[in-house]
C-alpha cells in the first residue's frame, strides 16, 4: 500500500492507494491544526497498518504541515516519506518556468491531466483561483488570483456592515440588498474574470484548449461561465499515482 497525499493550505487529503493504483481510503483533516496525536487517532481510526507502507508522496504547499507529517510517519514506516519536488520529473513533463516558483500542487494536476495529445487549462478553485496552462506535455505557467472564499472572508471581516455569506448562483446582477449585493459582485465577478483570463491565455498563445475546472467552487462555476468547461476533481490523485511511479 501507498500514501499519496495533497496538503493545501486549508485542507489535507491522505488517500491509501493499492499497488494496482485502487483508491482504498481517503481522509481530510485541516491543514494548519494537525498535531502528532491527531495523526495518531486518524490512522487507527482508519485502521491502517502503517508498517505495511510501501511509498509515502506528497504535495505540499505548506511545509510546516509537510514536515510534522513527514516526522510522524518516519517513525512509522520504512519508507522515506516525499514531496513531489523531491523527485525528477523530467520524464513525466516538460517545465518552461522557474521549477521553484510553481507549486507542487500545480505541477501534479498538470501531469495528472496530461495526455501529450490535448491542451489544457486548469482551473483550481483553492485557497487561491488558479489557472495553468498545459500544452501537451508542456507546463507552460499560469496565473495566480484571490480565492472565491478568502476574498469573502476578508470583506466580511474587514467591512463592519457586510456580514459572513454563502456564495450562490445569481440570476440578476442588481442586488437589492447587502446580501444580494455581495453575491452578485462575487459570482458575476469570478465568472467575467474566468472567462476574460481564459481568452486572454487564448489570444497570447494562438492555441485552442481544453478547460478543467476543479477545486471548492467548481460546481458553482462549471456552467455559470461562457467558456465550455469540464470538471475533474480527480487530477491530483491522479497525478500523484503517476507521480509514484517514479519512487523505486
Amino acid at each position: 500500500m501507498y500514501i499519496l497525499g495533497d496538503i493545501g493550505n486549508t485542507e489535507t487529503k491522505v488517500y491509501i492507494v493499492s499497488k494496482r493504483n485502487k483508491i482504498l481510503k481517503k481522509f481530510t483533516f485541516l491543514s494548519k491544526s494537525i498535531n502528532n496525536k491527531k495523526l495518531n487517532n486518524l490512522f487507527k481510526k482508519k485502521k491502517i497498518r502503517l508498517n505495511k507502507i510501501k511509498k509515502v508522496l506528497f504535495c505540499s504547499v505548506v511545509p510546516d504541515t509537510f514536515n510534522l507529517i513527514k516526522k510522524f510517519l518516519s517513525k512509522k514506516v520504512t519508507s522515506k516519506c516525499l514531496e513531489v519536488k523531491n523527485l525528477n520529473l523530467k520524464s513525466l513533463i516538460k517545465i518552461k518556468v522557474d521549477y521553484k516558483q510553481v507549486g507542487s500542487d500545480r505541477i501534479t494536476n498538470a501531469i495528472g491531466l496530461m495526455n501529450n495529445k490535448n491542451n489544457f487549462i486548469i482551473l483550481d478553485f483553492g485557497t487561491a483561483t488558479t489557472f495553468d496552462v498545459l500544452i501537451k506535455d508542456t507546463y507552460y505557467g499560469g496565473i495566480i488570483a484571490p480565492g472565491v472564499r478568502l476574498s469573502l472572508n476578508t470583506l466580511s471581516y474587514k467591512a463592519s456592515l457586510i456580514p459572513k455569506i454563502d456564495l450562490k448562483k445569481v440570476n440578476k446582477v442588481i442586488g437589492k440588498n447587502t446580501i444580494s449585493a455581495v453575491r452578485s459582485g462575487f459570482f458575476w465577478g469570478y465568472a467575467g474574470l474566468i472567462d476574460n483570463i481564459i481568452n486572454l491565455i487564448k489570444k497570447e498563445t494562438r492555441r485552442s484548449f481544453k478547460v478543467i475546472i476543479t477545486g471548492g467552487f467548481s460546481n458553482l462555476f462549471k456552467n455559470s461561465i461562457k467558456t465550455k468547461a469540464s470538471q475533474n476533481q480527480d487530477i491530483t490523485i491522479k497525478g500523484l499515482i503517476k507521480i509514484s511511479k517514479l519512487i523505486k
